[in-house]
């Protein structure tokens, strides 16, 4: 965003926004070629890995109960589980079981297996019968039954285990090296500001972390989970929390029962100090929002919004919430941005804040997100991870729903628009189709073709169905996989269900073809015949991928007024002819802005004034703007940029107001006012920030008591700008008005600061820098350590060698691997100092992180 452009003098290093989009679009460049020679023939390796069918089941887990207790000494969980499971179909004889890295030390089959869930310890070993032999090779347990069960059995078994998720063995197939399934945060206490935690994280395959189960997305269970805990705090769980009762040393006891099914990488256990904050919806059923006790008093203004995303999807999905409960928490160092455990989904940290910073943005795009997998992903699973966009591509495009009903169209498509350039951004060095049966890890399927290009292959299939149509077929999908599992043929069937209309066409090019289309659009009008014709060309490699089959709208404006044309291409290179009485104002090739494609089509200056004039969505609008940037020595153009400042969308005037940026023309006074005007009045935050920019570019003093007025703008974001460039002049108060942001509890101001701070390079201030660092989240984490970096380059040598062993602790420790990143490169300042280089080089040759590894390789230099 334009909002980004703060820069910090001097400090040559990666910017924020930069580093996070190349987070999430790095991956290695996949072979696009279809697997249907390999579909056909699975003995053979595909170049993109191997064949990945749903796992098989001969045995169907159908219900756990966990016993644990945590020994945070040495970070491990003394555990009990109970497994029940029956054969699938045929008969069999023994069972095999994930379970990686456990201590087994016995395992029973129980001969009474009624009230399992209720059961005490005491009646549990009186239901013990045989001793099972067993082999266990630190991944699979497999257990000898001792004898052959059929699909008319259910068997149930008794493992005493020890998990050690810290000891996990590595570098086995299908391993993600940084993956532990449960994981203690601060476990002995010692991090300063850092609370106790103890969390999970199953998706993919990391529940088998933590407790021994079936793990796949195919099986669906119940379960009891027992957590013993010091009774200072909570816990958190699946489903109900059925009773706490007291435990000998101070200790408690909670009883939590999943009674839906659901699949194990949603099992979930949270342990920790947190506030908890509660809502009920019209049927009774109680939502919470855990989070940590400085912000109790902000929790419904985090997650406040939830009650009515509930009532919404329920809504349009045809579908009533499908869980007993649901609950939100947040914790420390989450190795996900969040996840969906059912009915307790687990965000990171930066969830977290004040009221008054979310007058900066909130984050209903994630919470909505987790929200809709309750229906899309746990309510109905996807058979196996190659089948992932029926999970995320729906949570996806749910993010564009919630946006569109709360905020707006042009909210939303903005949304869309963002989401549609990090797909393209990945689709650069990575064409691989939507459904994946072939691939080598299934944490390599979470990227932006599953969630960005998922989202918007659905907003293509809304457009065209139709509103009713598209969400009908929801509806007849959850239905007809209610609590089951699910691949794309039956969405497709659903839809073709509900519209007569076979749809064959649409999930082949959209699902399993790599890529996305490519068009030059070009127009010619014909006076003599009073025709446009317009030619549309599909540049993209069809045989890598293919022609498109394309439903596209055209609208032509003649004499200022619009007529729709619905073509459709189907063809590499096509041409429509329109009747047209004078030569068009504008043509507007995808004016709904739904098609997900490249589309290059060429338009002079005054079709794109038309354009902006006259078009009733935000992408039309948005890219007219961009275009016509660096064109303010047109007065038309001017006029329009002028006119924009103020338009009903606040995108559309932020850009417009960064147009003025360095503006020295004679007009320069009266676009001053307007622009200083924006940073007062406007309602948007990001606008009055962009306008405060803007302003700082013109190095005169006038807007100089703009800056100061802004330092009690309701806005953190309004006012770290305006501190930052209020700061970077040097008055006279400077030190003054530093001392009084300085413990300012929003970190963006703090980095303003610290920015301040960093010019100057006071030896007294290291300390400071250390002290603010700690308590800062992973993202603020990684900005601040851009103004550190500034403040040592600038400082003296003493105070750059004691440095550096904080720097490499972050580098090489940091549970954010971003983090990690920012330390390293703030090494990279240093290089003049003997060891830095070879420090350096040791964290990158120790770096298990894959994304954090290739980021070493792109980014060598830094």
């Amino acid at each position: 965003m334009n909002a980004n452009r703060t820069t910090f003098n001097n400090f040559i290093i990666i910017g924020t926004a930069l580093v996070l989009s190349l987070i999430s679009n790095f991956s290695v460049s996949a072979n696009s070629t279809l697997d249907t020679t390999y579909r056909k023939n699975p003995g053979m390796q595909s170049p993109n890995g191997p064949y990945r069918p749903q796992k098989p089941m001969p045995m169907q887990l159908i219900y756990t109960r966990l016993d644990l207790q945590f020994d945070w000494q040495r970070q491990r969980v003394p555990a009990t589980a109970i497994l029940q499971f029956k054969p699938h179909f045929y008969p069999q004889n023994s069972i095999s079981i994930d379970a990686k890295g456990f201590e087994i030390k016995s395992v029973y089959l129980l001969k009474d297996q009624s009230d399992l869930g209720e059961a005490s310890s005491k009646d549990i070993d009186r239901k013990k019968a045989n001793k099972l032999k067993y082999q266990y090779d630190s991944r699979k347990l497999t257990v000898d039954l001792g004898k052959t069960y059929t699909r008319k059995d259910t068997i149930a078994i008794w493992i005493d285990y020890i998990a050690k998720p810290n000891e996990l063995p590595r570098n086995q197939p299908n391993d993600h090296p940084t993956d532990k399934g449960l994981y203690f945060i601060n476990a002995d206490g010692m991090e300063e500001g850092k609370p106790r935690q103890i969390w999970t994280q199953g998706e993919t395959e990391a529940s088998s972390c933590w407790f021994p189960t079936l793990d796949a997305p195919n099986q669906k269970f119940t379960h009891d989970i027992y957590l013993t805990v010091d009774s200072t705090y909570k816990t958190l769980s699946n489903g109900i929390l059925v009773e706490s009762e007291p435990a000998k040393d101070g200790q408690r006891t909670d009883h939590w029962r999943q009674s839906i099914p659901h699949a194990p990488y949603l099992a979930m256990v949270a342990v920790g100090d947190f506030a908890v904050a509660k809502d009920l919806m019209p049927n009774g059923m109680e939502l919470s929002y855990y989070v940590e006790p400085q912000y109790a008093a902000d929790a419904h203004a985090i997650f406040g919004r939830t009650p009515a995303m509930i009532a919404f999807f329920t809504n349009i999905f045809g579908m009533p919430f499908p869980w007993e409960k649901y609950a939100q928490i947040a914790v420390r160092d989450f190795v996900a941005g969040a996840m969906e455990n059912t009915t307790a989904t687990v965000h990171e940290e930066g969830v977290q804040n004040d009221t008054r910073s979310l007058v900066d943005g909130n984050s209903d795009g994630v919470i909505a997100h987790e929200l809709a997998h309750h229906w899309f992903g746990d309510y109905v699973t996807a058979e196996e991870w190659g089948q992932l966009p029926l999970n995320e591509s729906f949570a996806n495009y749910s993010e564009y729903l919630w946006a569109e009903y709360r905020e707006g169209r042009d909210q939303a498509d903005w949304i869309n628009l963002q989401e549609t350039n990090q797909y393209m951004a990945e689709a650069e060095t990575k064409k691989v189709p939507m459904i994946r049966y072939f691939y080598k890890n299934p944490d390599d399927l979470f990227d932006s073709h599953s969630y960005a290009k998922g989202g918007r292959i659905l907003h293509m299939l809304r457009s065209y169905v139709g509103d009713d149509a598209f969400f009908e077929s929801l509806k007849l999908y959850l239905q007809n996989n209610a609590l089951g599992t699910a691949e794309i043929g039956n969405l497709r069937m659903a839809f073709e269900k509900v519209t007569g209309e076979d749809l064959n066409w649409f999930f082949d090019q959209w699902f399993f073809r790599p890529g996305h289309p490519n068009l030059a659009v070009s127009q010619e009008y014909i006076p003599a015949s009073k025709t446009l014709q317009l030619t549309v060309q599909q540049l993209q490699d069809t045989l890598a991928s293919t022609v498109y089959r394309i439903p596209v709208a055209i609208d032509v404006w003649v004499a200022g007024k619009k007529q729709r044309h619905e073509v459709l291409l189907e063809r590499a290179n096509q041409t429509f002819s329109f009747t047209a009485a004078e030569k068009p104002n504008l043509v507007l090739f995808d004016p709904e802005a739904t098609l997900l494609a490249s589309i290059d089509h060429r338009k002079d200056r005054q079709e794109m004034i038309f354009q902006y004039q006259h078009a009733d969505r935000f992408l039309p609008k948005y890219q007219a703007i961009a275009q016509l940037e660096g064109q303010l020595a047109d007065t038309t153009v001017r006029n329009v940029l002028v006119k924009a400042m103020t338009d009903p969308f606040w995108k559309i005037r932020q850009m417009a107001i960064a147009n003025f940026a360095e503006y020295d023309r004679a007009d320069f006074a009266a676009i001053e006012k307007i622009v200083q005007s924006r940073a007062r009045i406007d309602a948007h935050p990001q606008v009055r920030s962009e306008a405060i920019i803007t302003l700082s570019t013109y190095g005169d003093n006038n807007s100089d008591q703009i800056f100061r007025e802004a330092l009690t703008d309701s806005s953190y974001q309004v006012v770290s700008i305006a501190l930052d460039k209020y700061l970077l002049n040097r008055p006279d108060d400077a030190d003054e008005i530093a001392l009084q942001f300085e413990n300012s509890p929003n970190d963006a101001i703090v980095t303003s600061v610290g920015n301040y701070y960093a010019g100057l390079a006071q030896p007294e201030r290291y300390e400071w820098f250390l002290e603010k660092m700690k308590r800062m989240k992973p993202t603020e984490k990684y900005n601040f350590l851009q103004v550190f970096g500034k403040y040592l380059l600038k400082s003296k040598p003493d105070i750059q060698r004691q440095s550096i062993p904080v720097l490499e602790g972050l580098a090489r420790n940091n549970p954010a691997y971003f983090v990690r990143f920012g330390a390293y490169q703030a090494l990279g300042l240093l290089t003049d100092i003997p060891g830095v280089t070879a420090i350096r080089k040791d964290i990158r040759a120790k770096e298990s992180e894959p994304k954090l590894k290739e980021m070493y390789e792109q980014f060598s230099a830094f």
